[in-house]
């Protein structure tokens, strides 16, 4: 008996597993089925999203009432091909990205707040 036995157990030959016909497909179905289950709660939310806020930005005309991601609120001016001019107050405009636009907001939030 060696004093590294005491430590570390000592490992023995054993005979390796015989692969059988379900042994690989098993092994190969849990890596596609967790693919699917982040496509379906992950990766297809996120697509729709994207989708509906393409949508809405399509849509935006001249007088709308949005709101930025950075939360400035405003009325649309003018829209040019990736920037939108937004006033948000008397003679005051600034201009944003398209994709910066979060919301369109009902018309006569702006006025009532």
């Amino acid at each position: 008996m060696n004093l590294l036995d005491l430590v570390i157990s000592p490992a023995y030959a054993q005979a390796a597993p015989q692969a059988g016909a379900g042994g690989f497909g098993m092994s190969l179905l849990f890596p596609i089925l967790l693919i699917a289950v982040m496509y379906f709660l992950m990766i297809r939310p996120q697509m729709k999203r994207q989708k509906e806020h393409r949508a809405m930005l399509e849509k935006l005309s001249k007088g709308d009432e949005v709101i930025t991601n950075g939360g400035i609120a405003g009325t649309v001016s003018d829209i040019g091909e990736n920037f939108i001019t937004v006033e948000i107050a008397d003679n005051v405009r600034i201009r944003v990205q398209k994709g910066a636009i979060a919301n369109v907001l009902p018309k006569g939030t702006l006025k009532s707040a």
